[in-house]
């Protein structure tokens, strides 16, 4: 049910879908090429070994639209990366927004 209200009732405004698109994308390139999460903070990652420009994309998609716009990336970026990548943006996003993974 998700996948059709996904496509035809996503939790964006029309306008921001080019910004929605592009954010996904580079989420998605993120956790193939870098993952979410670092056994040791430096470089990319804080000082919770958290990816800094997840966490940073994960606050925008917050702002453009909340816990449902959260909950729809965390849903495109899954069949993207699957369900162990995805655990690792569950923690990388805890304390954004209302996100609780």
């Amino acid at each position: 049910m998700d996948f059709l209200r996904d496509i035809f009732s996503p939790p964006y405004p029309a306008q921001l879908r080019p910004e929605v698109e592009r954010l996904l994308k580079e989420l998605i390139q993120i956790g193939k090429m870098e993952d979410f999460l670092s056994e040791h903070p430096g470089g990319a990652f804080n000082y919770q070994c958290r990816h800094i420009r997840a966490i940073q994309i994960g606050k925008r998609l917050d702002e453009i639209g909340g816990l449902p716009m959260m909950e729809f990336a965390h849903r495109r970026i899954r069949r993207s990366v699957g369900a162990q990548l995805i655990s690792h943006l569950d923690y990388c996003w805890e304390g954004v927004g209302k996100w609780t993974g």
